[in-house]
């Protein structure tokens, strides 16, 4: 038996106009949790969501972006920038070498509000579920000049995503904005 080695740069990449996947280690290579490289670019956001029974790991290697692990004491639909927990916390803008650990049930949120795309280590357990996840949503946003929030609603569905707010890919929010300080 032998491990493996994946050079930097290497490993199938899924880019669309909304965001560029590296599978770096998935469950074809015997892995149990998937590995990716994820690029997220200026103004998208994944939406506050859930999962009952995967838990992932987020590690920034460059840029900044908002991060939310937690159960908000009021969970609104429209956004999750305002979200507080009942112990005060709030979401935060993470730089390079911040993680996020989620186990499975806790809502969680990225977004990249900056003018420059960030790039992260992904985690997800078990796989291969993000890794059929990414294909099909990659598909989805490379269908057209939109995207069917119709159709990204059913492909979460189907796979364990709990949707709370909505996931949104546009200009980056202001930096001088209450959304953007978290107020």
């Amino acid at each position: 038996m032998s491990g493996l080695i994946v050079p930097p740069g290497a490993g199938r990449k899924l880019v669309t106009k909304a965001q560029e996947v590296t599978f770096k280690v998935t469950g074809a290579d015997g892995s149990s949790i998937s590995f990716f490289e994820v690029v997220v670019p200026p103004g998208f956001d994944v939406g506050a969501h859930t999962h009952q029974r995967s838990q992932e790991f987020f590690y920034v290697l460059d840029g900044e972006l908002d991060l939310l692990a937690f159960e908000p004491v009021d969970r609104t639909e429209e956004s999750w920038y305002d979200w507080k927990s009942a112990a005060g916390d709030r979401a935060v803008r993470a730089s390079a070498g911040s993680c996020m650990f989620i186990p499975p049930g806790t809502p969680h949120a990225f977004r990249n509000s900056t003018d420059k795309p960030a790039r992260m280590l992904f985690q997800s357990y078990p796989s291969p579920d993000h890794e059929r996840y990414f294909e099909e949503i990659c598909e989805i946003f490379s269908a057209g000049r939109t995207v069917s929030s119709d159709a990204v609603q059913k492909l979460r569905d189907s796979y364990d995503v709990q949707q709370i707010t909505p996931l949104r890919y546009g200009p980056p929010v202001p930096q001088n904005s209450p959304a953007a300080r978290g107020a």
